[in-house]
């Protein structure tokens, strides 16, 4: 789907995207590369990352995939690096990298839960620590991927819920700590996203998917095209005033907790 945006608002800049091999990290990546940026896409399996970039390139796009892992200061400090050298002066950061299992608390081990913290919340810091030598001037913008269990509470997430809002409060700080320097930083926390493989497996069947979108106040899922705009916008030159936010794009569902979304599950 094209972007709703019309002129190439990322011209020659560079962009350090993270989990950048799949689904809603990896359509952002494309619409940055679609608006004239240089994409870096990071990731922990090079076959992948090379797929990726192969169709950000048929696009007419300009991309290259490194292999780290974000937990690994030192792998991202030279995919970094690579990418400063291949491409130029990094301009934006994507921080999309991410874990995620269902699991209740009294069901999960302290290995599991550590595993998501060290994925999604340290992974994150990782990635901004080392990207900050890079982007420390006017015009910089960081942007990571939160969720809505940042702020609602979800059964059988609750690492997930804990890193989120870790990333959301980091997120705040960071934009406190670094404005003085230019850099921006912000999160998105998408809602119920069709075409993810965290919906393809709560939604396996046509009937589930009705069901779960009427408990949505749009009635519907949201795309990877709609957190790829709203990506866009917050790392343009339309959003140059905006830092610490934390931008909720889920049809709604968020307000209405996660009872009614977890209920229409269930009974799915």
């Amino acid at each position: 789907m094209p972007s709703i945006f019309r002129d190439h608002l990322l011209k020659d800049k560079v962009a350090f995207v993270t989990g950048g091999g799949s689904g809603i990290n990896l359509r952002i990546a494309e619409r940055f590369a679609e608006h004239g940026a240089k994409i870096a896409l990071v990731g922990r399996t090079q076959d992948k990352l090379d797929q990726a970039s192969a169709t950000i390139q048929a696009g007419g796009g300009t991309a290259a995939g490194y292999v780290a892992d974000v937990r690994d200061y030192q792998a991202i400090e030279s995919a970094l690096k690579k990418t400063r050298e291949g491409f130029g002066e990094i301009d934006i950061l994507l921080c999309g990298a991410a874990g995620n299992f269902p699991a209740a608390a009294l069901g999960m081990s302290s290995n599991g839960f550590k595993s998501v913290i060290d994925i999604d919340l340290l992974g994150t810091f990782n990635t901004c620590r080392a990207a900050y030598e890079h982007l420390r001037k006017p015009g910089a913008s960081i942007v990571s991927i939160s969720a809505t269990h940042a702020f609602i509470p979800f059964a059988m997430q609750s690492h997930v819920c804990a890193a989120k809002a870790g990333v959301d409060m980091l997120t705040r700080t960071l934009a406190v700590e670094w404005g003085k320097a230019g850099v921006r930083v912000n999160s998105i926390a998408p809602g119920p996203i069709a075409e993810t493989e965290g919906m393809r497996r709560l939604s396996p069947t046509e009937e589930i998917k009705q069901k779960l979108a009427r408990s949505i106040p749009l009635q519907r899922f949201g795309s990877k095209d709609e957190i790829a705009d709203l990506a866009l916008f917050l790392c343009s030159d339309a959003a140059a005033y905006i830092t610490g936010a934390v931008y909720v794009c889920d049809g709604g569902q968020s307000l209405l907790g996660s009872g009614g979304f977890m209920s229409a599950l269930v009974q799915g």
